[in-house]
């Protein structure tokens, strides 16, 4: 295995100015570019050999990858290339008013309702007993007055309850749990999946029965903490999903919208 990692290496050039470690960086990146690798990443000590680096070199340069999301190391398992960066979070379907707004259009919500409400779906998901007490803040979205997307989400009425003086018809919700000092959002789990849509959302979407949209449910958490469950239907006519994507590259994923 050691001479097949050797097969199509560059010499590192230990005269020039650039440190090692880019070097060597710059080179898996030439490799994994042109498609080697494709069985396994070669280990540290394969590295050393292969390169004749010192292991702290060999580290610094997969680092680098691992920052960019193309490798990743696990324990007991070593480095593998990211067979997964195509399932990139897409944080820009849940700040659509940044998204319509940054394109020079208004956008502007319908609050369908905010309330204090029991929800015990989204509260399993936010880690509450049945029964916990529930923000509940669902709006129609649109961009330049064309409808967008229908929004329902649930706050853990604890942590959110000073939100029901808010007026959410243009302003964004992240914005308003920051303003509050509750925090944004800095992770959590998202789902897409393709779905219709019938009766009462399919008229609030101004959308046929049966039309397509897609449901992007997700859990948004602050410190660690899940505060939020939302489930957004988008209509499948003005919202699509491009990947911009390249070997040995993680994958930009990002969400384009039709007014």
């Amino acid at each position: 295995m050691m001479a097949d990692f050797g097969i199509g290496a560059l010499q590192i050039d230990r005269s020039g100015r650039e440190p090692l470690w880019a070097q060597l960086e710059h080179e898996l990146r030439r490799r994994l570019d042109l498609g080697h690798f494709a069985e396994r990443f070669p280990t540290d000590r394969e590295l050393m050999e292969v390169y004749g680096v010192s292991r702290h070199t060999a580290r610094h340069a997969v680092q680098g990858l691992g920052n960019d999301g193309i490798v990743r190391r696990s324990r007991g398992i070593g480095t593998t290339v990211d067979d997964g960066r195509l399932e990139q979070s897409l944080g820009s379907l849940y700040s659509l008013f940044r998204v319509v707004e940054d394109a020079g259009h208004e956008q502007s919500s319908t609050v369908l309702t905010l309330r204090e409400d029991t929800d015990d779906v989204a509260a399993q998901q936010l880690g509450l007993p049945a029964g916990s007490m529930m923000i509940h803040l669902d709006r129609l979205r649109l961009a330049a007055g064309e409808v967008l997307a229908l929004d329902r989400v649930r706050l853990d009425a604890d942590v959110a309850r000073c939100l029901l003086d808010v007026d959410f018809t243009h302003t964004a919700l992240y914005d308003e749990l920051e303003a509050s000092g509750i925090g944004r959002p800095t992770s959590g789990i998202e789902t897409i999946t393709p779905a219709t849509v019938h009766g009462a959302d399919a008229d609030l979407l101004d959308v046929d029965h049966g039309a397509p949209v897609f449901c992007v449910v997700r859990t948004g958490c602050v410190a660690g903490r899940p505060i939020e469950h939302r489930t957004t239907l988008l209509r499948g006519d003005r919202a699509s999903f491009v990947a911009d994507w390249r070997a040995g590259r993680r994958s930009d994923v990002r969400a384009e919208f039709t007014l």
